[in-house]
């Protein structure tokens, strides 16, 4: 599979679920110390809420690298995936003891899970490739339903504005030859889907989610990878206490290749 023929696929479930033979889901979050901070970033702000006694819902579930940290610290978990690439690596990494309800389905459809039984619920992949705003909002419709009143919910997106400079990193001629429109600067969206800022606060604004925090979640990492994978562990500490003292920063938030957005159900 490549991308000439993953763009022929017409049925977007099937898309997605083959675009994850290109992509390794299983080593994206865990593969060095500069990939490792959007993982880091996101746990903090989820154990900013995160209660004893807590149920999970990680819809969009990958690999598992967060259902797994979660269950092994005690946190009930339900995980559901789409992609089969995905799912395999998921069990591979189950162990008799990972307490979690895994079940391939799509985020569109969470009818085998009953209303208001979640109180985190973490939706990080589907906004990664869902394309129309129905879509989209039916999403968040069917995440909200699931969590309960008052519960919080966690909006992954990949950033539109920075994705620039990290392929321009690959390729010198990105600005010229790269796949986004010219003149207004937004991503051609395939094989994945970009949102600007705006653009996240908007449909979160029209579904109804109070925002409680708009994070900036890897920063610049990417593009600094070589250097923050040269990082002593005491440098990294320190960096990751200055990626923690940013990335909040309206005037930096932009410059990041996943936003991370915390909402409050509000039922």
């Amino acid at each position: 599979m490549d991308f000439e023929q993953l763009a022929k696929i017409e049925n977007e479930s099937e898309r997605v679920n083959k675009t994850y033979d290109i992509f390794n889901e299983d080593r994206r979050l865990n593969h060095s110390k500069a990939a490792r901070v959007e993982f880091l970033t996101t746990v903090h702000y989820i154990e900013k809420y995160l209660k004893e006694g807590d149920k999970i819902l990680d819809i969009g579930a990958g690999a598992g690298e967060y259902s797994l940290y979660f269950a092994r610290k005690g946190y009930e978990v339900s995980a559901l995936e789409l992609a089969d690439a995905n799912i395999a690596a998921f069990k591979k990494k189950l162990t008799p003891e990972d307490k979690i309800d895994l079940v391939q389905g799509n985020a569109l459809d969470l009818s085998r899970y009953k209303d208001k039984s979640f109180d985190i619920v973490l939706l990080f992949g589907p906004l990664y490739h869902l394309k129309n705003d129905t879509d989209k909002q039916k999403c968040i419709r069917e995440a909200k339903r699931v969590c309960k009143d008052g519960g919080k919910i966690f909006f992954a997106f990949i950033s539109n504005d920075f994705i620039f400079l990290t392929e321009f990193e690959y390729d010198v001629h990105y600005f010229s030859n790269g796949d986004y429109d010219k003149e207004t600067f937004k991503l051609n969206d395939f094989p994945f889907v970009f949102h600007t800022v705006d653009a996240a606060r908007k449909l979160l604004a029209d579904g109804d989610i109070t925002v409680l925090h708009e994070v900036a979640a890897d920063g610049a990492s990417e593009l600094l990878a070589s250097r923050i994978n040269e990082m002593s562990d005491e440098d990294y500490a320190q960096y990751l206490r200055y990626h923690f003292y940013i990335c909040e920063k309206p005037e930096l938030l932009g410059m990041t290749n996943h936003l991370l957005f915390v909402g409050k159900n509000n039922g």
